[in-house]
């Protein structure tokens, strides 16, 4: 209950805020292009509260958090009185216009420099890049990574947390590159080596797996901390306070270990000894099955204690000072801006599946979840939304910004509107691929939940 909680707080909070500065912007930009505004509204549906200011602008909250809009004089949808033509936003020139419509995406742009900008000089807290011994034959081995090597630096630009490395290692994969990684052994000495990524798939659900780089992670002792009742571990008898220590013969290392095998066993049969109070017992347990992204893994029904301390060392800081950290956000909501449009091409050609799509539910999820993380992972996750939608509505689809600034590129070409016909199709035909694009976001959505 209180992670829905979260999820529903910080999903009302990050979207009102990020609609509210895409709104603010066309809002701001109209009245110094001298056309009259009449309404700003975040949200939809029944009005939650209302104000009329001195100017005459009707400020209102509605009930439904999905968006908002700005609501301007325009003599196609009212009755204008003379006086107040030349307020009506029809009326104003085509560059007038442009800039009105420009300046909602502009302002999510704004937003997230100002965003990143917070987010570097309170510093970004993440996990060392450390690696874990990468599978044999793949990139990574072939490059010479060994278990326990610090990435230091991607094609020079140092990377100091985990995340840092993912990032551009998919910004550098999009282009189908080569890319140079620096790392540092766990000896002491420093390496470098070329990593081909023409042949990986670019999706982020596969890409690591084909590099072959994976977080390494602290040995977790197999002792049970929790048994999930009706689960495998507990219909074989398995008590919290057992230590795994063998199964079939082979050693039981870590839980880590453990875990990786019954994820590759669903359904099979194993004899697990375990020390119980100081005493072997060998309990025989039939690994469950889950699926999970269309395919059957093996469930075991436990959980181990999480050592805080384990992982204190393993910690990192990025952090840069004010004057540092203006440049920095700038770049990152470039390259941010810049890895989006690639992404959603890349889905169109099949190269990203369309399983990345998100829509509410799992921006929800994510928003409750990075708002219980701290401050730094909210303001980073409302930063990246607040690009993506500076993005999406620059795209050149009908009913979106981007789709009103193509019909005025138009207009100021052939010197005279798009005709209303032509415009009553290309808005039926945006609200079309908004409603396909809304459905495969809820899809992707309920699907995940299912899973």
């Amino acid at each position: 209950m209180l992670d829905v909680i979260w999820s529903v707080a910080g999903f009302v909070i990050a979207i009102s805020v990020l609609v509210a500065f895409h709104e603010f912007g066309h809002y701001w930009v109209a009245r110094r292009c001298g056309v009259k505004v009449l309404r700003f509204s975040i949200g939809f549906g029944p009005p939650l509260w209302r104000r009329i200011s001195a100017d005459g602008v009707e400020w209102v909250v509605s009930a439904l958090p999905l968006g908002g809009y700005v609501k301007m004089l325009d003599e196609r949808e009212q009755a204008v009185a003379p006086s107040e033509r030349p307020l009506a936003f029809n009326n104003a020139s085509v560059a007038r216009r442009m800039a009105i419509v420009a300046a909602g995406p502009a302002f999510n742009f704004a937003l997230a420099i100002v965003l990143y900008w917070a987010v570097h000089v309170i510093g970004i807290e993440g996990m060392k890049p450390l690696l874990a011994s990468p599978p044999a034959d793949s990139v990574a081995a072939r490059a010479g990574i060994v278990g326990g090597a610090e990435v230091l630096a991607v094609d020079g630009e140092p990377v100091v947390t985990w995340t840092e490395l993912q990032a551009t290692l998919i910004d550098h994969a999009l282009d189908r590159g080569q890319v140079v990684l620096q790392w540092r052994e766990p000896g002491g000495s420093v390496r470098q080596g070329m990593f081909d990524l023409s042949r990986v798939r670019i999706d982020p659900e596969h890409l690591f797996d084909d590099i072959g780089l994976s977080p390494w992670e602290p040995s977790l002792p197999p002792v049970l901390a929790e048994v999930v009742p009706g689960e495998a571990a507990d219909a074989a008898g398995f008590r919290a306070g057992d230590e795994l220590v063998a199964y079939d013969g082979t050693p039981i290392e870590s839980w880590q270990q453990w875990a990786r095998w019954v994820q590759a066993h669903p359904g099979e049969v194993v004899r697990v000894e375990v020390r119980r109070e100081g005493r072997l017992l060998t309990l025989p347990v039939i690994i469950g099955r889950a699926e999970r992204e269309g395919r059957s893994i093996g469930r075991f029904g436990a959980a181990v204690a999480n050592p805080g301390d384990l992982w204190q060392d393993l910690r990192a800081v990025s952090r840069l000072g004010p004057v540092e950290a203006i440049p920095a956000a700038l770049t990152q909501t470039w390259q941010m801006s810049w890895m989006t449009l690639r992404m959603l091409a890349r889905m169109v050609t099949g190269d990203v599946s369309v399983k990345n799509v998100s829509g509410p539910i799992q921006i929800a999820q994510v928003a409750g979840y990075s708002a219980q993380v701290g401050l730094v992972s909210f303001l980073s996750f409302m930063a990246i939304v607040s690009v993506s939608l500076g993005v999406l509505n620059l795209l050149p689809v009908p009913v979106l910004d981007g789709g009103h600034l193509l019909y005025y590129a138009v207009e100021a070409v052939k010197g005279s509107p798009v005709s209303e016909r032509a415009q009553e199709a290309g808005q039926r035909l945006g609200l079309t691929l908004l409603a396909l694009l809304m459905g495969l976001a809820f899809y992707n959505d309920i699907a995940r939940l299912l899973n």
